[in-house]
């Protein structure tokens, strides 16, 4: 399987792997972050950390060459503090989250992540009771249209809710082809009512939204990426490092948010005032580096990329 680490040399040269010590790596997924680090710093150490097993098999198969300066851990990086604790770790010189989904879970038709690929409607990045085909089926009509606007800010999600519901009456909605079939229809009897003949989201594919929103949904991304900002940065030393790539508004709206936060500092109730000692870390990205042109055209899924980075105080 090709994989492309996304924005790899803006990451190395952020995380500075040169000064050695404790790396973690918490979307080790194929290894190739992971890889390009070790490569970079003989002195340096990585625990990796996945949810999906499937990825840490192969991510285990590249990084053997490395073993000795390597651990991977399988779970989820919103308990990452307890994973490292249980390791023994108190404090790291860098953490990497490279956030969305991966290669390996879009490629792989069984897994559901996919509306170019018939597959079931799971969309499990990792152990869990809960898949896409529970909530396209089981969620009320309410729920459905909250989970669509919130989470895919989807413009059509009443009319999308709607049209699930009413489909599935007539039988399951099993598969994923079946559902961006149902979708596709859905949008195009809104542009027809508008006199559109072109599709509001240009380029995007009609399921875009909708299979982004059930992923959020099943994974509970959103909720893991702040745990992770939370703990990442009580673990970090002082200089040490925090880069975070992310797919869409969502997520590097929590991480845009939660580093001018930390950066800002607490303010003074009586004074108004930040209160400078108060704060935690300094922005080093004043806005988030996106891929160039190249690596655009070398690999189409870095093309939403944002990264921003920050360093401990």
């Amino acid at each position: 399987m090709r994989h492309l680490p996304v924005l790899l040399e803006e990451t190395i040269r952020l995380l500075q792997p040169e000064r050695g010590g404790l790396v973690v790596d918490c979307t080790v997924g194929l290894g190739g972050h992971a890889e390009a680090l070790l490569q970079a710093s003989s002195s340096l150490r990585l625990i990796g950390i996945d949810r999906d097993p499937q990825a840490l098999e192969m991510a285990e198969v590249r990084l053997r060459p490395f073993k000795p300066r390597v651990r991977l851990l399988a779970g989820n990086f919103a308990d990452l503090e307890a994973l490292l604790h249980q390791e023994g770790v108190e404090a790291v010189g860098g953490i990497l989250a490279d956030l969305g989904v991966s290669s390996l879970q879009l490629e792989r038709a069984e897994r559901g992540f996919s509306f170019r690929r018939e597959g079931p409607l799971d969309m499990r990045m990792g152990p869990g009771r809960l898949t896409a085909g529970m909530i396209v089926n089981d969620y009320s009509e309410v729920d459905l249209e909250r989970v669509l606007s919130e989470y895919g800010e989807e413009p059509q999600a009443r009319r999308i809710a709607r049209a699930v519901v009413k489909g599935r009456k007539e039988r399951a909605i099993e598969t994923t082809t079946e559902l961006s079939g149902l979708v596709a229809k859905a949008k195009a009897k809104a542009r027809q009512g508008r006199g559109q003949r072109r599709r509001p989201d240009g380029r995007i594919d009609p399921a875009t939204r909708v299979f982004q929103a059930l992923r959020i949904e099943v994974n509970r991304e959103l909720l893991g990426l702040e745990a992770l900002l939370e703990q990442a940065v009580r673990l970090l030393e002082k200089d040490g490092r925090l880069v975070v790539i992310s797919y869409h508004s969502l997520e590097d709206r929590i991480v845009k948010n939660t580093f001018r936060d930390l950066a800002r500092g607490e303010v003074d109730e009586i004074t108004g005032r930040t209160r400078s000692e108060s704060r935690v870390i300094e922005v080093l990205t004043k806005k988030p580096i996106r891929p160039s042109e190249e690596e655009v055209a070398a690999n189409r899924r870095s093309r939403s990329a944002r990264l921003r980075a920050a360093g401990r105080l």
